[in-house]
């Protein structure tokens, strides 16, 4: 028995922090099982270069990654997605599109690392938003998809949602 990897959308309304970062890292630890987009309800039209600075020096691809609208996925002529994760508190309260395909949709909180003004404090908060990110990423990548019901994924998924955090900054 084959499995078809899931389509899954990262939101944010910049979409140039957050929802990157994470686009980034599933891609790369869920090769094969995931293919993760991003997007967001007000697109700021480009990564904030500290995400795209974060993101390299880690080891992840960032050629790829652009800031891009949430209505390039809810057209009818866009892949079907399986799961819709929104990072940040603004995009997880705006009415979204319908999605085609009727995805699960879920929530996971996120502060943004883009507030930060000092540079220093800035690639910190990224530093500290990459680590959660990873953290949340390896437990959905933990799952056994093949094996559960969208019931259960969902369930799995808003209890990652549930203790996710990064790590203060300046720890």
């Amino acid at each position: 028995m084959s499995f078809e990897p899931k389509n899954l959308l990262f939101l944010c309304t910049g979409n140039s922090a957050r929802s990157l970062v994470a686009e980034a890292v599933l891609n790369d630890h869920g090769a094969g099982r995931f293919r993760a987009s991003s997007a967001g309800s007000q697109p700021r039209g480009e990564p904030h270069p500290v995400a795209i600075e974060t993101l390299a020096e880690a080891g992840y691809e960032t050629q790829s990654l652009r800031s891009k609208s949430w209505d390039e996925f809810a057209d009818d002529a866009a892949p079907a997605l399986d799961i819709v994760i929104t990072l940040c508190d603004s995009a997880a309260s705006e009415a979204c599109p319908v999605w085609p395909g009727a995805p699960i949709t879920v929530h996971w909180g996120l502060p943004d690392p883009a507030t930060e003004t000092e540079p220093q404090a800035c690639r910190r908060a990224f530093a500290a938003t990459l680590a959660a990110v990873e953290q949340a990423v390896t437990e959905l990548t933990d799952l056994p998809l093949e094996q559960m019901s969208a019931t259960g994924l969902k369930v799995c998924l808003d209890a990652i949602g549930q203790h996710i955090s990064p790590p203060h900054p300046n720890e």
